[in-house]
């Protein structure tokens, strides 16, 4: 095994280590995550992706700055499947009813495809979720990607 292969992942370049992070669910899942994170770059250019490689979910937020509080939306995603979080999404207007969750704060909507996020109901909340943030997102520039936090110890992530 090469010195590069037996790095700890804090090591790593973080699109690297996210990289990895992903690897660690099976095959369809590590597609739908690769393609969701994609349609969510093109969609929120300017945001930061605050990654957590938490027990239970691996989380990508999308944020207009590196405070956690600012995000917007995140991709989390586990081996049951992935969602769409929104992290103030008590507060988001859901006329067609998609959002799931019964926190106080938090929705979410579950992503059986990338496709599911060029639905326009699914695009009026993000958009929405935008327009609510206190923090707006950057109206030039390229996001960064920050790794925030890997726990020792996780779920599977394959089924």
């Amino acid at each position: 095994m090469s010195p590069a292969s037996k790095a700890a992942p804090a090591t790593l370049p973080p699109e690297e280590q996210l990289s990895r992070f992903i690897d660690k669910f099976d095959a369809k899942n590590a597609a739908l995550i690769r393609c969701i994170r994609e349609a969510l770059r093109k969609r929120l250019p300017t945001a930061n992706e605050l990654v957590y490689d938490n027990y239970n979910f691996l989380v990508i937020g999308y944020c207009p700055s590196e405070r956690p509080s600012d995000c917007i939306v995140s991709l989390a995603a586990q081996a049951s499947g992935i969602v769409l979080s929104f992290y103030y999404g008590a507060t988001l207007p859901d006329p067609h009813k998609l959002l799931q969750g019964s926190g106080s704060q938090n929705r979410f909507v579950r992503l059986v495809s990338a496709a599911t996020l060029a639905q326009p109901e699914v695009e009026a909340l993000v958009a929405a979720a935008i327009a609510q943030g206190e923090t707006p997102l950057p109206s030039s520039g390229k996001g960064k990607l920050i790794i925030r936090s890997i726990s020792a110890k996780q779920r599977p992530r394959k089924k």
